[in-house]
């Protein structure tokens, strides 16, 4: 299925930028009053439909971010709009002070589908990360003599608030200006022996991503991981599993630790659970559920319409086809990735059913994007030489196999950009 005009005369890497800053034909709206945050391309985008997105113009993208993998079930799928507009009609926000049916429902069954002893609902992977860093260290008050340290792995990412910036990588370009909170070690990924010179008597936790997606998708080895889980029980510290990014299906399994076969103490979802509405879950097994009564507040955590869609997403990855098609589609996924990147000469390729990061052979990562969505594609780079692939997990083959060959033209229109840039120079 083509839903995009593809005759054009090739652009240079110049034209792809300047296109970029163009104001929409289709809508009069600007985007003055936001506050900068993000460098947005310039279409304003009105409806999606599964893998598709279209802009103001009527034009389609094949959309492989899906916000960031945020919507697992793609975009406006009929089993979560079914879900939102009736339990709309009912109740929304009872109020955090009372119980809710869907609260109620939504915790039981992550516990029940993840051998979890209790769940905490909340609405971003951010809050969920700073709330499982304020349990370890309850933890660590009540059963560590008051340890509060917290081992995190360099390059990882864990939110936007204050404490899971410090624990994530502070070279990066939002955390560089902001305050560091004390209590965090860094120490590099997948490197055990680092880990363990780390570990002292102030140590309350290991905190970790079992792929670190915004490091360019770079997946914990199985030794390192299991060795993780080995350290932690052997010290009698927790394990901490950060799957805002990995959790809900991303990676062929419900959690990514089903398939490294570790057992955390503390699991955190986001993203994928709400299906693209504000949703997250804090789980706590054994002795870590250690919270008392008014230790966690928040206006909107575990309203009944953002449970409805968490409720109606898991209906849909627990179904007993789901995880196979994710995984198939991986796969599927995974080999044109491999041949399409033989062909231009770029790098590896690293990932899990349909996460995935490809290197590129220099820093145009941000060019290729650009020229994508020229073709009428979306992608996303986490870094200068890495692009990263987070379909919908109801992705078809169809989609995937449209998808490699607009980025086989996007490929071929950065190279043929650099080889007229660099005959300009050399004239």
């Amino acid at each position: 299925m083509n839903l995009f005009n593809l005759r054009r005369n090739p652009p240079s890497l110049d034209d792809l930028a300047i296109a970029d800053h163009l104001p929409s034909k289709g809508d009069n709206l600007s985007s003055e009053c936001l506050m900068p945050s993000v460098d947005r391309p310039k279409q304003i985008f009105v409806r999606g439909q599964g893998s598709w997105l279209w802009d103001s113009d009527e034009r389609a993208y094949l959309d492989f971010t899906q916000g960031g993998g945020a919507n697992s079930l793609g975009h406006s799928p009929s089993a979560l709009v079914n879900a939102l507009a009736a339990q709309a009609r009912s109740l929304i926000n009872p109020g955090f002070g009372l119980h809710n049916r869907g609260m109620v429902n939504l915790a039981q069954r992550l516990c029940a589908s993840t051998g979890s002893d209790q769940a905490y609902l909340l609405n971003s992977g951010s809050e969920a990360c700073e709330a499982a860093i304020k349990l370890a260290r309850k933890w660590g008050q009540r059963y560590r003599g008051g340890a509060s340290r917290i081992i995190v792995a360099n390059n990882g990412c864990h939110g936007r608030g204050l404490a899971t910036i410090s624990a994530s990588d502070s070279s990066s370009l939002i955390n560089r200006f902001e305050p560091q909170l004390p209590g965090f070690s860094h120490v590099p990924f997948n490197d055990l022996a680092a880990l363990h010179a780390a570990v002292d008597a102030r140590t309350v936790a290991i905190m970790l991503e079992p792929i670190q997606s915004e490091a360019g998708v770079i997946p914990a080895t199985g030794h390192y991981l299991k060795g993780v889980e080995r350290l932690c029980r052997e010290l009698g510290i927790l394990l901490i599993l950060d799957e805002v990014q990995t959790g809900v299906g991303r990676c062929g399994t419900l959690l990514a630790e089903q398939s490294y076969g570790v057992r955390a103490d503390i699991v955190v979802l986001g993203k994928g659970l709400g299906g693209g509405v504000p949703l997250a879950a804090l789980l706590a097994r054994g002795k870590a559920c250690c919270f008392d009564v008014g230790e966690l507040m928040g206006t909107h955590h575990g309203n009944a319409l953002m449970t409805a869609a968490g409720l109606a997403v898991l209906d849909s990855v627990q179904d007993k086809t789901f995880l196979e098609h994710v995984r198939e589609t991986g796969q599927h996924l995974r080999d044109g990735l491999t041949r399409l990147a033989h062909r231009y000469g770029h790098g590896d390729l690293r990932g899990q059913g349909l996460l995935w990061g490809l290197t590129l052979s220099d820093d145009s990562a941000d060019a290729v994007v650009k020229a994508a969505r020229y073709e009428g594609l979306l992608l996303n780079a986490p870094r200068p030489d890495c692009l990263r692939f987070t379909p919908a997990l109801t992705v078809s083959r169809a989609n995937i196999d449209e998808m490699l060959l607009r980025l086989a033209r996007a490929f071929s229109r950065v190279r043929t950009a650099q080889l007229q840039c660099r005959k300009g120079i050399a004239v």
